[in-house]
């Protein structure tokens, strides 16, 4: 076994007891992007230079506690990729887009602060502004699923998937306004989480949907998962919306099982549209649930229906606010040959921004518009509240929900770029819990037509226990966990 293939809990253990070093994983991981990145395009940069120094830096601190010094924070030495739209100080961040393709931030997120002691590899490629749900939409190419390179590897944060899924990194960062890391994490069969709206700090995250944005992590197991959801997780004083709540022992709960706990299975999202076969592999990972214990119930979401239509209301219309401090004025692209403010702002606009950014600015200035606001973005309100009196009232009777993460597997490049309204449906299982604020992880169960499938749980606010708990079941009867495609491209493993 490659270390490579070593997950984050592998590697944290082999630098404990000296089996390995940073410094040796770090070349591991640089030998195989090195092979295979040309086939995938995960990253935008990459930083060899400043992961070689922290690898040494970790080196001498696992050394030191092979001594008897202090211990080093678990994750120190393991190397990892942030998706590009989480702010990196003195590393370029560009969202995925022409009007950020020179920005360098004079900070770090609060995230990557957290992960300070681990080895940043770089950046990796993510639809522009995190609108998407291919990878497709980036100004720099999309990324490839490792799987099968003529297939997508989903969105918006399809190169962290892509990273995970290929070996460049057994962890890696993203953010979720919509499904952005569970839909690529099912495409790409890994482990992907949304924790909880304000369970991760959201400071240094450039804005899509500030209601609905998450960061969250992708690794190659749930409990993996688990250890960087602890690492990342808790209050931070320069994001108001972050919880101040205590974060449990996830390690733990990927080890309690679920006897005893109930799973239900909302009938809407097993109705027209859902894949046979994906249909097939889900309900064997729910099987895989009951076998362990869990009682599987029926509830109901009737409201569900217009969760889509929902979500590009307000999140468009969020995005529209967001987006207009890039100007060209401030910081960023500015376009050429401008003659006034007012022709350097729409000349910027216009030449910085790809069509599906522009489209949703549209979309969502018009739904703010005096004309329209009652009629669609109050509208979007009272579906949202709506949805969240379902989902408690469902949870009475249950303590996780289960179902397909996306209706299918990968698509092709290209076969849906031409129409939005079905790449929007890659994400019809996952946006509600963005639009209720809820944690929902994806887990692969199984492959169909040789890509991968996932099944997403959802919780309660702040249970991203009792998910752990049930996506690990998911995960030893699936037998997934740490798996990494045979052949990428023209490349066997």
């Amino acid at each position: 076994m490659e270390l490579y293939e070593f997950g984050v809990g592998q590697l944290a253990e082999a630098f404990e007891k000296g089996a390995a070093s940073p410094s040796e994983a770090l070349s591991s991981v640089l030998e195989r992007i090195g092979e295979l990145e040309g086939e995938v395009h995960a990253f935008l940069l990459t930083d060899e230079e400043g992961a070689r120094k922290k690898a040494k830096e970790a080196d001498g601190l696992w050394a030191a506690a092979r001594k008897g010094g202090a211990r080093p924070a678990p994750l120190a030495g393991v190397p990892y990729v942030l998706k590009d739209n989480i702010c990196t100080n003195g590393i370029r961040t560009t969202c995925g887009s022409k009007m950020l393709e020179g920005f360098v931030p004079p900070y770090d997120a609060t995230v990557a602060g957290k992960l300070s002691g681990s080895v940043l590899l770089g950046k990796s490629n993510m639809d522009e502004f995190a609108m998407g749900s291919s990878t497709e939409n980036s100004a720099f190419g999309p990324t490839r699923n490792p799987w099968d390179t003529k297939a997508v590897p989903g969105g918006s944060s399809g190169g962290s998937a892509a990273c995970v899924s290929a070996g460049f990194a057994p962890f890696a960062l993203g953010s979720d306004t919509g499904g952005s890391i569970r839909q690529p994490a099912s495409l790409c069969g890994v482990v992907g989480l949304k924790p909880t709206y304000g369970r991760v700090s959201r400071y240094g995250l450039v804005a899509f949907g500030s209601s609905l944005d998450q960061i969250g992590p992708f690794a190659r197991s749930v409990e993996d998962a688990a250890l960087v959801f602890e690492a990342i997780s808790g209050h931070d004083p320069k994001d108001s919306t972050s919880s101040p709540r205590p974060v449990p022992d996830m390690r733990k709960a990927c080890k309690k099982g679920v006897k005893g706990m109930r799973i239900g299975l909302p009938r809407e999202y097993f109705a027209e549209g859902l894949d046979p076969e994906v249909k097939d592999l889900v309900m064997g990972a729910v099987e895989e649930l009951s076998a362990g214990g869990a009682e599987i119930v029926e509830v109901s979401l009737p409201s569900s229906m217009y969760g889509l239509a929902a979500y590009y209301l307000a999140a468009t219309a969020e995005a529209s606010s967001n987006l207009a401090r890039f100007d060209g004025i401030r910081y960023g692209f500015r376009a050429p040959g401008a003659k006034d403010v007012v022709s350097a702002m729409k000349k910027t606009r216009s030449h910085g921004f790809g069509d599906e950014v522009k489209r949703r600015i549209m979309l969502g200035t018009y739904v703010l518009s005096a004309g329209y606001y009652e009629a669609y973005y109050n509208k979007a309100l009272k579906v949202r509240r709506v949805l969240k009196e379902e989902f408690d009232e469902a949870f009475g009777k249950c303590d996780a929900i289960a179902g397909p993460t996306t209706p299918e597997v990968a698509f092709r490049f290209g076969e849906r770029t031409k129409h939005p309204l079905s790449m929007y449906m890659s994400d019809i299982y996952t946006i509600t819990a963005n639009l209720i604020g809820i944690p929902a992880i994806s887990v692969p169960c199984g492959l169909s037509k040789g890509l991968p499938v996932g099944l997403q749980l959802a919780a309660r606010a702040f249970d991203e226990e009792t998910l752990f708990a049930a996506a690990a079941e998911v995960e030893r009867g699936a037998g997934f966990a740490g798996r990494i495609p045979g052949r990428i491209g023209g490349a066997s493993r």
